[in-house]
């Protein structure tokens, strides 16, 4: 068994090194083993419900990698130079409201729910979105809900990114409905089940950043 000082310092070894890369050497390439390991921590990450509420798409194409640099002004100085350009979907309202054909197929040929469970755990769901978080009223709230997911996947593939050596940039740098307007014109939002939340370069970085700077743990982690 690895010593779990070693394994602990190796994880903030990896986070005080990661940074949001700015500037991405064209000559270096993440390798596809590595990258679908990135890309396997995102489809493993946590969700709410466990919904996974998300689609990747890895841009490989140059062309659409071109439109996207001069569609989404956080993007222009990382395409083409990152080895791999991940945009992340959240599913809409048509799929993720309570009663969505989505959630139904999800829970019972994903999930493998029983019919009696699916039953009362949908019913719990409704009472989440109706109530606790009223998420039902406007299309933007259970959208907005589902983005708070795509980030914890988000997450997940940069550190896991970072602890094998291969830097990252998150990017929200965009008019969302630019963004989606192109998409849309490429058939990658599936008719209106998906929307932009966020996008992510990987690579490897050209110059090392600044030491990073944090306010103290004191001042952010209170124990009560």
């Amino acid at each position: 068994m690895r010593d779990k000082e070693a394994l602990k310092q190796e994880i903030l070894d990896a986070y005080h090194s990661r940074h949001a890369t700015k500037q991405f050497d064209p000559n270096k390439k993440v390798t596809d083993d590595d990258f679908r390991f990135i890309m396997e921590t995102g489809r493993l990450s946590p969700s709410s419900f466990g919904f996974e509420p998300w689609r990747f798409l890895v841009i490989k194409d140059p062309g659409l990698r071109e439109k996207i640099k001069n569609t989404a002004w956080g993007a222009y100085g990382k395409l083409p130079e990152a080895s791999h350009f991940v945009i992340i979907l959240a599913r809409t309202k048509l799929d993720t409201r309570y009663d969505s054909a989505y959630l139904l197929d999800h829970f019972k040929n994903v999930k493998n729910m029983p019919e009696d469970h699916m039953s009362k755990y949908l019913e719990k769901i409704e009472q989440f979105q109706k109530v606790d978080f009223d998420l039902l009223d406007g299309e933007r709230p259970l959208f907005d809900w589902a983005g708070k997911q795509t980030y914890l996947a988000l997450g997940n593939m940069m550190t896991a990114a970072a602890q094998i050596g291969v830097d990252s940039c998150p990017i929200e740098g965009f008019d969302i409905n630019k963004m989606n307007d192109l998409l849309a014109e490429e058939s990658l939002l599936d008719d209106g089940h998906f929307s932009i939340s966020v996008m992510c370069a990987f690579g490897y970085r050209v110059n090392d950043p600044a030491p990073k700077t944090r306010r103290p743990f004191d001042d952010v982690v209170k124990f009560i």
